[in-house]
Parts: structure tokens; sequence; C-alpha cells
């Protein structure tokens, strides 16, 4: 009897102590839980913390693609940098300037390599620039600007005024009736005008067709010389001249580069030149209806400011043109021709040799 007593008293009392075990057991677990929940709680805070330090950017960048240096495009590149700085603040806008210097694998490569950035924003400065850009990123926002026609330069058939990509941007689309009227303004007796400009570049050649027409309706016949490269050109100019009475020349980024050729040429055989844009008209011509590259380039940069600081969809951003269009003549060639320019005319001052 006294046996089976103290036999149940020792059952009783593993059974206690391994009651206690498994309390102490779930105790520690309960503690670990406890523990890794306040460390994951923890790690949350720190990186939401470590999210929003990130969301607030030092600065944004921006590459810019600029195809060769000439004042026309070198006053874009200033007025949008000049935007940029004006609405970001000096200190929250950083620029990448590159010039391709005329060259299409030198523009792939600059551009390739503010993809691989990852920068925050690419202006592309002239149509190559543009086309290069577009075909290297769909997600990167691209400013254009001095791009003739955009429709053309990127090949959408549907224009509505938006390109409804990654892309938007200013025109340097001056009128092209009143340059045909300034045209006649000047050169009253012409009978036909050569149309000059770069075949690789196809912004010239939709500026060409739309100057051809309207100096149709005057009865005025135009045509065409096209230069594939600046080493074509001077034998170009001088087969055009045999033909013409006066030249026109686009807004072309080849023939820009190139005035002192188109200049020895045509003075000489006292061939005037109407110009697409002042750069061109202050290198060998004699008058233009010119806007303001910087100003195209400071709105660019304005709407910069739009696609990156308030959310706006460049997609549905419509192209932007110039403000206003002025009358300018190059005093130097007008005088060696012996032309007369009417007083609403502003004077330029010729290229320095």
């Amino acid at each position: 009897m006294k046996l089976k007593k103290l036999m149940a008293f020792m059952m009783a009392a593993m059974v206690a102590l391994s009651m206690t075990a498994c309390g102490n057991s779930g105790s520690e677990s309960s503690s670990g839980a406890e523990e890794t929940t306040a460390a994951e709680e923890q790690e949350a805070t720190t990186g939401a913390e470590e999210e929003d330090a990130d969301s607030e950017k030092d600065a944004y960048v921006i590459g810019i693609c600029q195809m060769l240096e000439h004042p026309a495009l070198d006053a874009a590149t200033e007025g949008f940098q000049a935007a940029c700085k004006d609405k970001f603040g000096e200190d929250k806008v950083d620029f990448d300037v590159q010039n391709a210097q005329g060259e299409q694998a030198m523009c792939s490569t600059i551009v390739n390599n503010f993809v691989s950035a990852d920068v925050d924003l690419m202006l592309a400065n002239a149509t190559l620039p543009l086309q290069t850009a577009a075909q290297a990123t769909a997600d990167i926002p691209i400013m254009g600007t001095s791009i003739t026609d955009y429709a053309t330069a990127l090949e959408i058939s549907d224009w509505t005024g938006a390109t409804g990509i990654n892309v938007s941007g200013t025109s340097d689309l001056a009128p092209i009736d009143e340059q045909a009227d300034m045209t006649m303004e000047l050169l009253p007796d012409v009978k036909t005008v050569g149309i000059l400009y770069c075949s690789a570049e196809p912004n010239s050649k939709y500026q060409a067709e739309l100057y051809a027409e309207a100096m149709k309706e005057k009865n005025v016949e135009c045509k065409e010389f096209t230069a594939a490269d600046s080493n074509e050109i001077q034998s170009v100019v001088t087969s055009a001249i045999e033909q013409c009475d006066a030249l026109y020349i686009p807004t072309d980024n080849t023939i820009a580069a190139n005035t002192d050729i188109v200049k020895n040429v045509c003075v000489p055989a006292e061939i005037p030149v109407i110009a697409g844009e002042e750069g061109l008209c202050a290198g060998c011509g004699i008058a233009t209806l010119s806007i303001s590259y910087y100003d195209i380039g400071y709105k660019a940069g304005e709407m910069a400011y739009e696609v990156l600081a308030n959310g706006a969809d460049i997609s549905a951003m419509d192209i932007e043109f110039a403000p206003q269009v002025t009358k300018m003549y190059n005093e130097e060639i007008c005088k060696e021709l012996d032309i007369a320019v009417l007083d609403d005319y502003e004077a330029i001052e010729a290229k320095e040799e």
C-alpha cells in the first residue's frame, strides 16, 4: 500500500515537472516572437526612412546631346539651362552637356551613356540627337529643341500635335510662307530659286517642300540641290548658282556649319541667299525670318520642369513654337550685292572670319 502511494506521488511530480517545462518553453517562444516582431518593425521603419530620403533628390541630372557647335544650337542649349536653373533652382539641377561634333556614331555613344547612367531627362538639341534618343529609350523623358518637324523626324503619320511617346519639346520652324514673301519683297525679279540642303536631314527636306509650294503660288520655279555631307557643298553650290537667280537654305545643320563655303561661292557670283535662321544669315545670307533659339531652348526647359517636378505627361504635351519671328538682314553682304533692305528689318552682324 505504501509502495503504491509512493509511485503515485512520483508520477504526479513528473507530470508537474513536464507541464512546467512546457510552460517555460512556450514562454521563451513567445518572447522570441516578440523580439523578432520588434526587429522587423524597426527594419521596416528604417527602410521607410531611407526611401523617403531617396525620394528627396539632391539634384535632377539632365543629359544634353547637342548635334554640333553652332550659334543657333548653342543659344538653344543656353536657354534650356537658364530655364531649368530658374525653375528648379541652380543647386537642384545638374547638366551633362555633350557635343556630337556632327557625327552620328558619337551621337549614339552619348545617348547610350545617358541611358546607362539613368539620367532623369535628356535634352536632344537637333534632329539626329532626337531620333537617336527616341530609339535608345522608351522610359527616360526626352525633351527636344531645334527640331523643325517632329512628325517627320519621328516618322509619325497620324500627327495630333503631341508625339504620344516619351518625347516632347520645341520647334524651330519659322513660317515658310512668310519666308517666301520675304524672298519676293527683297528680290522681286527672281525667276528661279535653288533650295540648298543636306540630303541626310529630313527636316530640311520638309521645309524645302513647303517653300517650293509657296513659291509656286508666286509663279517662281524652285530647284532642289542637295549635298550628302560637307565635302559636297562647294560643288553643289557651284552647280546651283549656274542655274538659279537666288538660293534658299532652310534650317539645316550641315549647311549651317559650312556657311563660309556658301558665301565664298555665292557672293563673288552675286547670287543672294535667303536663310532659314539668323546663324545661317550671318554666315552667308542677305536676310532671314528668324526665331530666337534661346527662346525655344528656354521654353523646352520650362517644359522639362513640368515633367520632372510636376509630373506632367510628356507624351501628351503639345510641341511648342517660337513666340515671335523677326525680319533680319546681313548688312555686309547686302552692301556687297547692292540690295536695299526695308526699314522693318533688323541688322545682324556677319559671321566673323
